[in-house]
């Protein structure tokens, strides 16, 4: 049996749509390829933020422990300088306000003798003085007793 020229007209009518149809497919499949290769760019920039973000991390975590160790070496000096104001205040008290009164002492043993020299009669200045260098003593025990309780409390 052969095909008329009807057949085949009849035939090419009906692949028409078929074709239509694939070309429409091949243009969907295109753009699907062009989607997916954007896709693709859009990954890879992604990837390379990703990458950015994991450095800039780093770095931070870098800049922290740096910092930490900063601040270490800040406390190390807080406390040698604690130390060493401690130092100070101690030679303060235990040296050099013993050694003013040792002065003050044998100050007053010297005026003791100059008066007995001369015959002054009038020691109330240097009691005075005594008496003002014994105030100020214990205005600072009483000063280091109320800082102690201060402390234990």
């Amino acid at each position: 049996m052969a095909l008329t020229p009807e057949d085949l007209q009849a035939i090419s009518s009906l692949i028409q749509p078929l074709r239509d149809d694939m070309q429409t497919v091949k243009a969907d499949i295109q753009s699907m390829k062009t989607d997916m290769n954007i896709m693709k760019a859009d990954i890879l920039n992604m990837k390379q933020d990703i990458q950015n973000m994991k450095q800039d991390i780093q770095n931070m975590k870098q800049d922290i422990q740096n910092m930490k160790q900063d601040i270490q070496l800040l406390n190390d000096r807080v406390e040698k300088l604690e130390q060493r104001v401690t130092s100070v205040e101690l030679t303060l008290e235990n040296v050099t306000n013993h050694n003013i009164q040792l002065l003050a002492e044998n100050h007053i043993n010297l005026v003791d003798k100059l008066n007995q020299a001369i015959r002054v009669q009038d020691k109330s200045i240097l009691y005075e003085v005594q008496v003002s260098d014994l105030r100020s003593r214990v205005e600072f025990l009483e000063k280091e007793f109320a800082e102690m309780k201060t402390k234990i409390a």
